[in-house]
Parts: structure tokens; sequence; C-alpha cells
């Protein structure tokens, strides 16, 4: 099926409002942790990565099911009832009274949380197997400008009231919603949609269904040890930024703004040219390698503005998703995508569980002047240790005879 322009630029819009929607409110949601439950941040830390895998451990359980009714009733419901879902989570949030009302509500954003699984089949519904990389790379400046005005707009509303940015979000993702109800065609033909089955929404079941296809579940493997890193360091990020450099809202949004510019420089822009000079297999490795030198670099630095520069740094491995995913999209059938990409997804939250339990516990126990061993950036170290681990699984999948070539797919049966 051939790319269509204005579903494309749909798809770019509806995840550049939802990221920044997240975005928003990345910079004050530990703070309103620690405002909640009145105890300082090095306290509150746990808690906040048990936000996080709260988050994570019902999108775990419901993204295999949303993507299997992506793939029988169309990927439009799932994503408008995703971004639906979404909107009043945010505005819930606001309003929490307890941090176990917040938790409440940040599992049933969990729930509503498989737009990004809808989004990812929807692109691989609409582009040519030759130009995914690119598709995916669209994906990423989405998310790149998302970051860019998101945390931006969070960190100056928060200096304000920590929860005037949860109500942006909230407005912003249900004005998407109501632009998406009104111009978003449906990219699943009724001719490749599938019956459901329990086998397909089972959130265990849909790991037998990677297991058919050897290369997808051992980089599936990888890319579940580098999200791990990658969530560690993201519900790390505000309290390590806020204990080491003394960074506030602002701060703290103008590096995430920063993460998101370049992101969309290097994802929406010169991944297009990298990934075809290179290859797929080349670029993933590259994107992976220095993504594990950028982690030990955030641990290791002892001023502020050294985080700015690895950061800038740190950009160009952004070229490994969109190679990862444009080989995955091609070693499955047209009709799998949405289990593929539900299945994934399923990897992703598992990792969105361990990883912000494991940055937050190392933080707290290392980054305490009372700790016995006093390393503030043990949280970045340990992210950099499991993605190492992570790339020396991809650079056994790259080296499989079945890992696709640059033009190979499966057709749908």
């Amino acid at each position: 099926m051939t790319a269509r322009k204005p579903a494309i630029g749909f798809i770019f819009l509806t995840l550049l409002l939802d990221v920044m929607g997240i975005g928003l409110i990345i910079p004050v949601a530990p703070k309103l942790v620690e405002q909640l439950m009145g105890v300082p941040e090095q306290e509150a830390a746990p808690y906040v990565g048990a936000l996080s895998a709260t988050y994570a451990a019902m999108l775990f359980l419901f993204a295999p099911v949303l993507g299997a009714l992506s793939d029988r009733f169309g990927r439009r419901p799932v994503i408008l009832i995703s971004l639906f879902g979404s909107g009043l989570d945010y505005f819930a949030a606001a309003m929490a009274p307890t941090i176990w009302i917040l938790f409440i509500t940040r599992a049933l954003n969990g729930i509503s949380g498989a737009s990004m699984t809808a989004a990812s089949a929807y692109i691989a519904d609409i582009t040519p197997p030759e130009k995914r990389a690119a598709g995916f790379g669209m994906i990423g400046a989405a998310f790149g400008l998302g970051f860019i005005i998101g945390p931006l707009c969070g960190g100056l509303l928060g200096k304000y009231d920590i929860h005037y940015p949860f109500y942006a979000a909230g407005t912003l993702t249900l004005l998407n919603w109501f632009y998406g109800y009104m111009v978003l065609p449906e990219s699943n033909p009724p001719e490749r949609r599938v019956p459901l089955s329990i086998g397909r929404m089972n959130p265990i079941g849909v790991f037998v269904h990677l297991s058919r296809y050897p290369f997808v579940m051992i980089l599936g493997g990888a890319f579940f040890l580098l999200n791990t890193a990658q969530f560690a360091l993201h519900a790390t990020w505000v309290l390590y930024t806020s204990y080491r450099y003394k960074w506030g809202t602002l701060d703290t949004g103008l590096s995430l703004a920063l993460v998101g510019l370049m992101a969309a420089i290097v994802q929406g822009g010169l991944a297009r040219r990298i990934i075809p000079a290179l290859g797929e297999k080349k670029s993933l490795l590259l994107g992976l390698a220095i993504g594990v030198a950028a982690y030990a670099g955030y641990g290791a630095a002892t001023q502020g503005w050294m985080i700015y520069v690895i950061l800038v740094l740190a950009s160009f491995g952004g070229i490994a998703q969109p190679a990862a995913q444009s080989m995955i999209t091609k070693a499955v059938r047209a009709d799998e995508q949405g289990q593929t990409q539900g299945a994934l997804t399923g990897l992703q939250s598992l990792a969105n569980i361990l990883g912000p339990i494991m940055g937050t516990y190392a933080f707290h126990t290392f980054a305490n002047a009372d700790a016995r061993i006093y390393i503030p950036g043990a949280s970045f170290f340990a992210s950099a240790l499991v993605a190492l681990l992570g790339l020396v699984v991809a650079a056994w999948a790259m080296g499989r005879p079945d890992a696709p070539s640059a033009r190979g797919v499966k057709d749908a049966a």
C-alpha cells in the first residue's frame, strides 16, 4: 500500500500533540509526588519509580489487547479511544488529593496508552517496505518536536503551579482526539482484518507469536534491555539533576527541549540520509553504541553544562530506533503488524516496569550523602551496563541468516 500524505501528516500531528502532553508533565511529576507525600526528593524517588511501573504494568497487560483489536476492527478506533482516555486521565491526575489516587490515574492512563502501538501499525499499513525507516523516523521527529514544546511549557507553567501542566496536557490531548475524530482515515482494510482470539490478546501469549520469528524475538530482547536502560534514566532525570546540579523545573524543561530538538533533527531529517548510506544493520549497531557511551557520560558529568554537550552527541544514537522498526516490520506478515507491534509494546512495558524501579532504587541507595558508597550517577552507570548487554544481543540478531535484507518483507498469506 502506498503512503497517503494526509494520513502520514495526521499521525505526525497526533504523536506530536500526544508527546507534548507527556512532556508537559515530566518536569513537575516528581514535584507533585513530593508535595502529596510531604517528603524530600530522595524519599519520593521509589514512589516516582513505582508510578512509572504502574503505568507500564497496565500497558503491558492491555497493549496486546488493543493491538489485536486494531487488527480486527481497525487502527482508527484504537487511536481515538486511547487519546480520549488519556485526556481525561490528565485532568484526574491534576486533581488527585492523595498519592494513591495518583496511582489509580496512572493505571488508567496505562490502559488507554496504546496509541503508539496503533500508530506504529498505521505507519506499517500505509508505507511501502523500502520507505519504512523514513516513516518510523517521522515518529521520532514527532517525539522530538513534542519534547521541545512540551517540557518548555511544562517548566514555565510549573513555576506558577505544578498542577497547570496536567490541565494543559489534558486539554491538548482532548483537542487532538476531536481533530482525529473528524479527519483520521482508516488504514487497515476489511480484507486484511483477522478474527480475535485469546492467544492474540494474551500478554504472555503474544510472545509465542514473536517466537515464530526468531530474529524479531532476539531483537525484541535487545530492545527490552535498551528500553530498561532508557526508562531508568527517564525516572531519575528530574530527581538527579535537581539533586546534583540544583536544577529547577525550567532548567529541566530546557534540557528536555534540547533532547527534543536534536531528536527532530536526527530522526526527522538526518536519519533519512544516514540509514540508507550505512544500511539498517550498521545504523542500528552504531546508534546503540552511541547510547551506551551517553549513559556512562551522564553518570560521569560533574557539571550541569556537560549534560547539554552529551545530549547533543547522544542524539545521533536515535538512528537505531527507526532502523530496527523497519527491519521488524519487514520480518513479519502484513496482516500481523498490529499483533507484532502489540507484542513489542508489551516488551517495552516490561522494561518500563523494571527500568524505573532499577533507576530510582540506585538513586535512592547511592545518591545519598549518608550512603556507604556514594555514587551520584549510579543509576546512569547501571543503565550503561544494561544497554551494553542490549548491544551485544542486537549484534547477535544482526548476524543471523534470517535478519531481513533492505528490501525483504513478508506478504500476507
